[in-house]
Parts: structure tokens; sequence; C-alpha cells
């Protein structure tokens, strides 16, 4: 059981920014009260759910309050961690089982107590992406800049702005006390980022630095960055915890890293704006959406192989995978909807309306539930373990 979860009121601060990959203005909608704890047990083995390409979404939950999560990732053991950015300076945590939001988690920081003994004070963040240990115990959150000691000017992702745009940081949330308890420093606009299959390295894509900073998760340091080329985001670790491959995405290229060597190469040149990827549960094939093409590629993890390839709706921006991996999730940013995909099929098998401007999706294994992010200010919840009709 996880206990003695702290809840923290989020400092909400009104900021003018330019942003080239999505624009937004949200509105501020009325704090929501801290709920329960987590009543999911993470001691114990997930349920068994039907295989997911026979099951059908539904039962949509939708979750409001002071949020504007550009990204929403489930742990393995009963937390959904969605993240706010410089709207409400924020991460929310929420109980996987009854949708309970547990802490509101603010991105301030003394980095004089994390190692960085020159910068005293109060330092925001501006939390994006996040990734899970694979134990859950840890949630590694990129902040997209830092306000306060040693941040930069402005808070944008056009890297026109050069080197006013200065470094930013990885926290590191423990899930048993919701705090932040480690910062590491990592390139400017950092934005997705992967840990390792066996919770030793981590990767994050360097928007502004057209690099990839790889992280050792034990010491709490970067390691190297490894070039890329421009606006990389989307990453996947492969199971020797070495081999990586990158999404450039205003490049529209793709690349394969070596986490130990720090070497890079380039394995297809994509159609417009490769944004999002995941592996197979077997890590055999991945993902990719092309957010510019509205395109699903299906590829060989050995050589980069395209195998099959799929129109989506609208702008398709991040992607899930079930567990069983029968089944993708992508959200489609420009018509406000989700889609899932048959991966036997390679179809869709079902398209959803959700929240305005999805732009983060994740499968939430303890209550087979899929959880999306709507940039707007909300969170919508589907149950998909009920039997599709058509199965």
């Amino acid at each position: 059981m996880i206990a003695a979860l702290i809840a923290a009121a989020a400092l909400v601060t009104t900021c003018v920014v330019l942003i080239t990959e999505e624009a937004l203005e949200v509105p501020l909608p009325p704090q929501q009260p801290p709920g329960a704890a987590p009543t999911s047990d993470p001691t114990s083995d997930p349920p068994r759910h039907p295989p997911s390409h026979t099951t059908r979404m539904g039962e949509r939950t939708r979750i409001t309050g002071d949020i504007s999560p550009k990204s929403v990732v489930a742990s393995p053991d009963g937390l959904v961690i969605a993240n706010n950015m410089m709207y409400r300076h924020s991460s929310t945590v929420y109980d996987a089982s009854t949708l309970d939001l547990v802490a509101t988690v603010p991105d301030t920081v003394d980095l004089s107590q994390h190692g960085f003994e020159d910068r005293a004070g109060r330092t925001r963040g501006a939390p994006v992406e996040a990734a899970w240990s694979p134990d859950g115990r840890y949630a590694y959150v990129s902040q997209y800049r830092l306000y306060g000691p040693g941040g930069g000017e402005p808070a944008t992702d056009d890297c026109r702005h050069g080197e006013g745009i200065g470094r930013s940081a990885v926290y590191r949330m423990d899930a048993q006390t919701l705090a932040w308890d480690q910062v590491i420093e990592v390139g400017r606009v950092p934005k997705f980022i992967s840990v390792s299959p066996d919770g030793s390295r981590a990767l994050v894509s360097n928007w502004c630095d057209s690099t990839v900073s790889v992280l050792d998760l034990g010491a709490g340091v970067e390691l190297r960055q490894i070039p890329v080329d421009a606006a990389p985001r989307g990453s996947v670790i492969l199971p020797d915890n070495r081999t990586a491959y990158v999404a450039a995405m205003y490049a529209d290229e793709l690349y394969r890293v070596d986490l130990v060597d720090g070497t890079h190469e380039l394995v297809l040149e994509t159609d417009r704006k490769p944004r999002h990827l995941v592996l197979s549960p077997d890590a055999s094939r991945m993902y990719l959406t092309e957010s510019g093409s509205d395109r699903l590629l299906e590829l060989d993890t050995a050589t980069g192989e395209v195998l099959r390839e799929m129109p989506t709706g609208r702008e398709p921006r991040s992607m899930a995978i079930s567990p069983d991996g029968t089944a993708l999730y992508i959200v489609n940013y420009y018509e406000d909807t989700v889609s899932k995909i048959d991966v036997a099929a390679f179809a869709e098998i079902q398209r959803e309306e959700v929240g305005h401007h999805p732009i983060g999706v994740t499968y939430e294994p303890r209550e087979g539930r899929v959880w999306v992010a709507n940039y707007g200010g909300s969170l919508d919840v589907f149950e998909d373990t009920l039997p599709s009709s058509s199965a």
C-alpha cells in the first residue's frame, strides 16, 4: 500500500510565452482539493484483462481542476502523474483506482539543496513529460525551463532565441512522499524522457540543443549529450539498456544512438514531423507517429526498416501501447479525438471524442484504463476492458 502521501497546493502563475510546438492559452479553473490515498496494492500482480484488441473504450470519466496537462503517465503500481507546464507550475498525482487527486506538487525547488551550491533561493520549473522507474518508486519529470537562479529567458521552444534559453533539469519525485528529492541538470528545453528497462539510465530529448542527454540515475548525473538533429522528441530504449531510437521532429529523421559510447546513426528519413515512439512488449517492433503527415509507422527495431504504415487522425501526437501489445492508442490533436488501433490488423477500430487539444495518453495496467491529457484543461479516462460488440 502506498501510504503517507503528502498533498501540496500548487503555485499558480500566469505566464505569457511563445510556444512553437503547441500554442495555447489555458483558463484558470477552480482549485481541486486533494483526494484519498491510492487504494491499489503495489505488491500484488496486476489483474489480467481481456486482449486489448478485443475490447472497446467506454464509460468515459472527465477530470478537471487546476490543470493544463501536457502529458499523463501511469506507474506500474497505482499512481498516475499529469504534468501541467508553466501554466500551473505543478504536477498532479492521481489514484489509478478511484481517480481521486492524491497530490498537487508544485514545481518549486531550492537548487542549492540538490547539489547546485551557487543557486540558492526558490527556483520553479515547468513540468513537461514524465517516465517512471520500472519498480514505480520514482517519477522522472522533465522541466521545460527553470525560473529563478540559473534559469534562462524566455519560456519558449523557439530555438532562434539561442543562448538566451538556459539549460534546464529533470526532477525526481519519490512516489512514497510525492516530493522532489533529486534534480539533474540537462540541456535546453528538455521534453521527452525514457528510462531504461533496468532503471539505470534515462534519455532526455533537449529540444533546443539538438541533443539527447544520457543520465546515470543511480548517481543522479548527466553522463553525456549525444548529438542528433533539430528538435529531438520521442525516444525508446531497447532491452539491452544501451541502444535507443530518437525522433528528430523538425529534421524529419530517426536516429539510433548508443548510450554507452555516445555514437549516433541516421536510420531513416521520415515524412513530416516524426514525434512519438513506443516499443512492442517483446521489443521486436516500434511504432512512430508522424504528426505532420498524419501517419503511423511500424518499424523493425533491429534494422529500422518500415514494415507497415497507415493513416491516422489529424496531427497524431502522443501514443501508448497496451501491455499485451495488441492495441495502440493515439491522440489526434487537431480533431480532439483518441484512436484505438488493432496492431495485428494495423487498422483503426475505434475513435472517441475527448477534450480540447489532446496531447498525452497512457494505458494504466492495473485497472485497464486509458488516460488522455487534454491541453485545454482536463483529463479523460476510459474503461478499456469491456468486450467489443465486434470481437
